[in-house]
C-alpha cells in the first residue's frame, strides 16, 4: 500500500530534526529533548519536540517503519485530522506518564536521604549538578560540587548519600526523546480494529496475532520499566514507561471511540 500524505510528512519532519541535530550539536537535545521538569533544561514545548528527535539511525528507522506500516492504514480509514489528533495524543500521553514514572523515582531515590533535612533549593541544586565531561560521567566533578553545595547549606555527608544523590541526578538529567510513545498508540489502535492481523518481530519471524501481539510488547515495556532490567544488556537507555503511556492513552481512546461511535444514529 503507497504511504498516505500526512505519514510522509510527519517522517519528513522526524528525518529533518534527525539530520539537523546532528549540524547543531547537543544544543538540540538540550533544547528539544524531554526533560524532567525538575531540570533546569525543561521547556514547555518539549512534550511535543521530543517526539521529532530520536538517539540514532536505528531508533529512528523502527519508529518511521513502524509509522508507515500501521500509520498509513489508519490515516486512510479515519482521514489526516483525526489521525493527528490521535498520533500526538498518544504521543503527548507518553510524555506524561514518563515524566509522572521519572518524578515518582526520583522522590523515591531521595527518601533515603530524609534525614538530611535538605531544602528545596538545595535538592535542585543538586539534581542539576552536572555529571558530565567532555561526554563522559565525571562522579568525582559531581561530587566536589556537590559537597560544596551541601557545605553552603550546612551538611555534611558520607559516600553513600552522596551516591543516592546521584542516582538521583542522573535520572533527572537524562531526557527522552522519540516517537515510540505515539507508535505504540498507533499499534493498540490496529489490534483493535484488526484484533486477528498477524504480525511479527522483524527479527523473529513468527506470526501473532495483534490482540496478542501488541498486548505482550506492553506487557515485556510494564515489567522492564518496574525493574529496570534491560533485554539489550545493562541499562538499555530505553523509556519504557513512555512506551506504556502512549499505549495507554492509545487504547483509552479507542475504547472511548467504540464505545460511542453509534451515539448519534441510536433510535429515540
Amino acid at each position: 500500500m503507497n504511504m498516505t500524505e500526512t505519514v510522509k510528512q510527519l517522517i519528513i519532519i522526524n528525518v529533518i530534526f534527525f539530520i539537523g541535530s546532528y549540524f547543531v550539536g547537543p544544543a538540540a537535545t538540550d533544547y528539544l529533548a524531554l526533560h524532567s521538569p525538575l531540570s533546569d533544561k525543561f521547556q514547555f514545548w518539549q512534550p511535543v519536540t521530543h517526539m521529532f528527535m530520536h538517539g540514532g539511525i536505528m531508533h529512528i528507522f523502527f519508529n518511521m517503519f513502524a509509522l508507515m506500516s500501521f500509520g498509513s492504514l489508519l490515516e486512510r480509514m479515519w482521514g489526516p485530522k483525526k489521525f493527528l489528533f490521535f498520533y500526538f495524543s498518544c504521543g503527548l500521553g507518553a510524555a506524561a506518564l514518563h515524566l509522572g514514572a521519572n518524578y515518582f523515582e526520583i522522590q523515591s531515590i531521595l527518601s533515603k536521604v530524609e534525614f538530611l533535612d535538605l531544602s528545596n533549593d538545595t535538592i535542585h541544586q543538586i539534581l542539576n549538578t552536572s555529571f558530565r565531561q567532555g561526554g563522559y560521567v565525571n562522579t568525582e566533578m559531581f561530587a566536589n560540587d556537590a559537597i560544596a553545595i551541601l557545605e553552603g547549606a550546612g551538611k555534611t555527608i558520607d559516600g553513600p548519600e552522596l551516591q543516592v544523590l546521584f542516582d538521583a541526578a542522573v535520572i533527572n538529567q537524562i531526557p527522552a526523546v522519540g516517537a515510540s510513545g505515539a507508535i505504540y498508540g498507533i499499534m493498540v489502535a490496529f489490534a483493535f480494529l484488526f484484533p486477528n492481523g498477524e504480525l511479527m518481530m522483524m527479527f523473529i519471524p513468527i506470526p501473532i496475532k495483534a490482540k496478542y501481539f501488541v498486548p505482550i510488547l506492553v506487557g515485556v515495556d510494564i515489567y522492564l520499566g518496574i525493574t529496570g532490567k534491560s533485554i539489550f544488556g545493562s541499562g538499555g537507555g530505553i523509556a519504557h514507561f513512555a512506551h506504556v503511556g502512549g499505549a495507554l492513552f492509545g487504547f483509552i481512546m479507542m475504547w472511548y471511540w467504540k464505545k460511542n461511535q453509534f451515539n448519534n444514529n441510536r433510535w429515540n
